[in-house]
């Protein structure tokens, strides 16, 4: 770790391999939570090469517990956190909106650790029950439309570093990996990220892969579409600056959509929107994040998109998607 701390402070770049053997090494426990939490620090106050980005994607999705999915055609809504906005679980509810307008959804998540409230978190408090029981996570799908891959279950070989994130208390590059990998390797994704540059690296990792995407930026800071100013998204098609009125919607301000700051309140706002007793401003944000995910799977127009989700609140199909859900994964 040594060699690696000093190329890294002298402003050089590891390559694809080096920075897959860093996290094979971190996994075998072969350096100290002093070394880690080093290691993590210094790409907080530099930033990551595309190259080191898929060398640490690359040493996860081998160490990954896979699971084989893929005769449902799936995508997943996953953000990267660390936009530090507090908001309440946007794409997590989005997600049950997708499910419940027919789409498969295989969501990857965790706890919370730059934020107060992780889709983990939330769906804990709510009774998901998690696992990595392939015929359940396959029932779940069946019958939910939706199936929860909580990431440490996958993920056994970052054991070694969940404490050091916790007390660092700050996103780390682990942030950036997340929606990169999902052990069930879903054919389409919706990825938030918490700035530009990010973005970009993402564009050019999926653009690699055959994977069907759609990245996230808004202008103003958020890992997700929030409708309080414009969005990058960039897709396999196109790239575009989209507006709430392009939802045929206004500006929501910032206090609108907050709400993150607790489990127990971010729960409550999470079951009122699925509920319809959540505030338009509420329903709305959901619906436009859900919108993407409609288009980036069936090419349908984002108008569309945020239509065909809207009904998936109203007619309580998004809310039947989270109780199916509870009862399947609690059996």
């Amino acid at each position: 770790m040594k060699e690696i701390l000093n190329r890294l402070i002298h402003h050089e770049s590891l390559s694809r391999d080096q920075a897959r053997g860093v996290i094979i090494k971190i996994a075998d426990g072969k350096y100290s939570p002093i070394q880690i939490s080093s290691f993590l620090t210094i790409y907080m106050i530099r930033s990551i090469s595309l190259e080191e980005l898929e060398g640490f994607r690359d040493a996860l999705l081998e160490l990954c517990v896979a699971v084989n999915l893929k005769d449902f055609d799936t995508i997943d809504l996953c953000g990267t956190g660390g936009d530090g906005k507090d908001t309440f679980n946007i794409s997590t509810l989005a997600s049950f909106v997708t499910a419940g307008a027919g789409i498969k959804v295989t969501k990857h998540g965790n706890y919370g650790v730059s934020s107060s409230c992780g889709s983990s978190n939330v769906l804990e408090h709510l009774g998901v029950t998690f696992t990595n029981n392939e015929s359940v996570l396959r029932r779940c799908l069946e019958k939910a439309g939706i199936c929860i891959l909580h990431a440490p279950l996958f993920h056994p070989a970052m054991k070694n570093v969940a404490s050091i994130r916790r007390e660092l208390g700050v996103k780390t590059f682990f942030n950036m990996l997340g929606p990169l990998v999902n052990p069930s390797f879903p054919k389409n994704q919706l990825t938030g990220v918490f700035n530009l540059e990010l973005a970009r690296l993402y564009q050019y990792l999926f653009q690699k892969t055959s994977q069907n995407f759609t990245v996230l930026y808004s202008l103003d800071g958020y890992d997700e579409i929030s409708l309080t100013g414009s969005t990058k998204a960039i897709s396999n098609q196109s790239e575009r600056v989209l507006n709430p009125s392009d939802f045929g919607l206004s500006i929501l301000k910032a206090s609108e959509i907050s709400g993150g700051n607790e489990v127990a309140s971010s729960a409550e706002i999470f079951m009122n929107v699925l509920k319809n007793k959540a505030t338009e401003a509420q329903q709305n944000v959901v619906c436009a994040n859900a919108a993407m995910a409609i288009s980036t799977i069936k090419g349908v127009s984002i108008l569309d998109g945020f239509e065909i989700g809207k009904e998936s609140l109203r007619s309580g199909k998004a809310l039947q998607a989270l109780t199916s859900l509870q009862k399947i994964s609690s059996l």
